[in-house]
């Protein structure tokens, strides 16, 4: 169960934030992973601002606030080693919450809009190379403490590679969403839906987790089960993977997002054009999808290393 979010500020404030939250799901089609990292964002803030204040933010603070404040907000995440994406995202994340209030004609302020995001370090994704990712799916079942959830884990494993899903979208699906399907419906950020090729391996992977597990499971029922017999949570996969990091000595950048950039990367390399991997990953802008391009040139750039060493 999640830990409740609190606010430092008024029940004034805090009912404001509650029909922001219910406008991003209702009007945005914000998913449940999405307002609970928006939230923890705005709780960040007002925790912030209560002590900058030293007292609860009221409505009448809302209205007045400045710049320098905000800024104020943005240099504390710095001293505190919050890198720029999740500052960025922070800031982000009141800029709705500001607009959202401007545009309901609570408050008339809009001095946020003039403060600018920290720049983001172009990182490139971290994938695995193709022997590297299909060792890990190989061994990924013989780490756990029942066999079925061995076979279960390897599913999943399989899942996020085969069909490049996010975790929180292969841990959603349900009994049915796959049986006797060549294509996978997904339903990803902003409620966009996407259809993934299901290759045999990734069928033939669920196949057999369905048929070794111990709980009955019926059409709409959750597919992927703890060991409890509820829906999977995301920090069991996290802590399978933190465990197969160390056996096969693999870098710590090996997240179950890594399998989902190492699904875009090797198509890349096999000729697959930026346009269809970015309908299969489901990204809104082709900018995200052409990351990818910068991981195949790094590694090119790489392998060139490598030969110059071998010729010398």
């Amino acid at each position: 169960m999640k830990q409740e979010i609190k606010y430092a500020a008024t029940a004034e404030i805090v009912k404001l934030i509650s029909e922001w939250q219910a406008w991003l799901v209702g009007e945005r089609g914000y998913s449940a992973c999405t307002l609970d990292a928006y939230s923890r964002d705005l709780a960040a803030f007002f925790n912030f601002w209560h002590q900058y204040l030293g007292a609860l933010p009221q409505l009448d603070d809302l209205k007045q606030i400045d710049i320098r404040t905000f800024r104020a907000f943005l240099s504390a995440q710095n001293r505190h080693h919050l890198s720029k994406t999740s500052t960025a995202r922070r800031l982000s994340t009141l800029k709705s919450f500001f607009k959202w209030l401007n545009r309901c004609h609570i408050i008339n302020n809009t001095s946020i809009t003039v403060v600018s995001a920290p720049k983001k370090d172009k990182l490139l994704p971290k994938a695995l190379d193709v022997d590297q990712t299909l060792n890990l799916l190989e061994v990924a079942g013989d780490f756990a403490k029942e066999k079925w959830q061995g076979i279960r884990d390897v599913a999943i494993l399989t899942i996020l590679y085969g069909c490049g899903l996010r975790i929180s979208e292969a841990l959603s699906l349900n009994v049915g969403d796959i049986d006797h399907n060549d294509f996978l419906r997904i339903c990803g950020k902003g409620n966009k839906e996407r259809l993934v090729p299901l290759l045999p391996a990734v069928k033939e992977k669920i196949a057999a987790y369905q048929q070794a597990c111990p709980y009955q499971q019926k059409q709409g029922d959750a597919l992927f089960l703890g060991a409890r017999g509820e829906r999977i949570s995301p920090r069991i996969v996290q802590r399978t993977l933190e465990k197969l990091r160390l056996v096969l000595g693999l870098p710590n950048s090996l997240t179950p997002h890594a399998l989902r950039h190492s699904f875009a990367t090797h198509l890349l390399a096999e000729g697959t054009d930026l346009r269809s991997i970015q309908e299969l990953l489901g990204h809104a802008s082709l900018s995200t999808t052409q990351r990818y391009t910068n991981v195949e040139i790094e590694h090119l750039k790489q392998e060139y290393k490598k030969a110059c060493l071998l010729d010398g």
